[in-house]
């Protein structure tokens, strides 16, 4: 493919230790200190605390390791995992793939982002992929301005709208938009990042939960490609990692550390969001919630954190108002077009399908119970809102309910 991604990884022929570079060798024990069998990132952090240099823990005697080791992670890091070879070369050629920048950057390097250096459990490796050439600045501009948008999977549409505008106007007004890549709220947030976006910098980080060799889920692909272009995909997980399902709860830490504030547009009451939200209140970031429907359970995650001290916001402004961050405000959202009292036609509609929106109101409603609302007879009903829902005024919720979509 043109941009150089591979759906699913192939492993390469292998390379011969002894032909490596210096540079080959090192990110060589920094791949075997992530392989290596009960050997995590906070172990791998007190060896590398130990012994300073990566390659400097390999060829430490047992009797040195075990100073700050158990036995049998001793026993682990003095023998080589059998796929270290095939990983290696994996990565060597992936790094030497283009167009798209590639970067492989390392705990303690000049690129790695300090920001994550604060949160409980950083990263031994970062994989990057895109505009990659200038990261230490760019994450920098990520800690001082960046917001992380996060929500449902399986958010309303008017939660994908307002994920959408948020991004949007953040975009706009410089920040870079984080999230992870996931179906419903995250991809809303990638896609109006990137049409907001017009000034320098990153438009839109996307951090993942597989290996960048891979794009989950497969129908964000083609939006992975164009964050690519003209923002980042990070990933703490080697190449050929697949989607397993503890990663992602865990690569919410990282989504939450890059950024100077979280908001959850739409999550219910036991989600990753919520987890993402804990975890920015927990390294003293700015939280942020959507209100929503007391009717709607996508709304409840959000309703549960302002009772918990997130702040309620309305508009992305006081997003910015929060960060006070300079520059000119944002243009006010368009409010609800239909006015309190109900005497105002919206553009393009009758009287009667604005009465209708009126008597809908802002919460989703059964037909049963708009009938009642509303007095129309069912066919005439029905039909005026297949109507509003083909002209986008209308979405049809699962359990046969209907909610307004209110632009802003």
């Amino acid at each position: 493919m043109a941009c150089g991604w591979v759906r699913a990884w192939s492993p390469p022929g292998t390379i011969d230790a002894k032909a490596l570079t210096l540079e080959d060798s090192e990110l060589r024990a920094w791949l075997r200190l992530g392989l290596t069998s009960g050997v995590g990132p906070a172990t791998g952090r007190v060896l590398l605390r130990q012994f300073g240099l990566v390659e400097d823990i390999f060829q430490a005697s047992e009797s040195a390791l075990l100073r700050c080791v158990t036995a049998a992670q001793a026993r682990a890091l003095r023998s080589e995992p059998p796929d270290l070879q095939t990983l290696l070369s994996t990565t060597l050629d992936w790094l030497g793939a283009s167009p798209l920048e590639r970067r492989v950057v390392a705990l303690g390097e000049v690129d790695y982002p300090q920001a994550l250096l604060n949160i409980e459990d950083p990263p031994i490796l970062l994989y990057a992929l895109g505009q990659a050439h200038n990261l230490a600045a760019s994450f920098a501009h990520c800690t001082d301005a960046g917001v992380a948008i996060v929500g449902s999977r399986n958010p309303t549409p008017q939660g994908v709208q307002n994920g959408r505008q948020f991004a949007e106007s953040l975009a706009q007004a410089g920040l870079t938009v984080v999230s992870g890549l996931a179906l419903g709220i995250d991809g809303a947030a990638h896609e109006g990042a990137l049409t907001g976006h017009a000034g320098p910098g990153w438009a839109t980080v996307a951090v993942v939960g597989t290996g960048l060799d891979r794009v989950y889920p497969k129908g964000h692909f083609d939006l992975a490609h164009r964050i690519a272009q003209r923002g980042l995909l990070l990933s703490e997980y080697p190449l050929g990692t697949p989607p397993l399902a503890a990663n992602f709860p865990r690569r919410n830490r990282l989504i939450a550390g890059l950024c100077k504030g979280t908001l959850v547009v739409e999550a219910a009451l036991k989600s990753g969001s919520l987890i993402t939200a804990q975890l920015a209140a927990e390294q003293g970031k700015d939280v942020f919630a959507i209100p929503g429907s007391i009717h709607s359970t996508q709304a409840r995650g959000c309703h549960a954190l302002i009772k918990q001290g997130a702040s309620l916001v309305e508009s992305a402004q006081d997003v910015l108002d929060a960060f006070a961050l300079t520059g000119a405000p944002l243009a006010p959202a368009a409010t609800d077009p239909a006015s309190a009292n109900g005497a105002d036609t919206l553009a393009g509609l009758s009287g009667v399908e604005s009465g209708l929106l009126l008597a809908l109101g802002h919460d989703p409603m059964g037909l049963d119970a708009l009938q009642a609302r509303c007095g129309m007879d069912t066919a005439t009903l029905q039909a005026l809102l297949m109507g509003l829902e083909i002209g986008g005024w209308v979405a049809r919720l699962p359990g046969g309910r209907f909610q307004r979509i209110f632009s802003g």
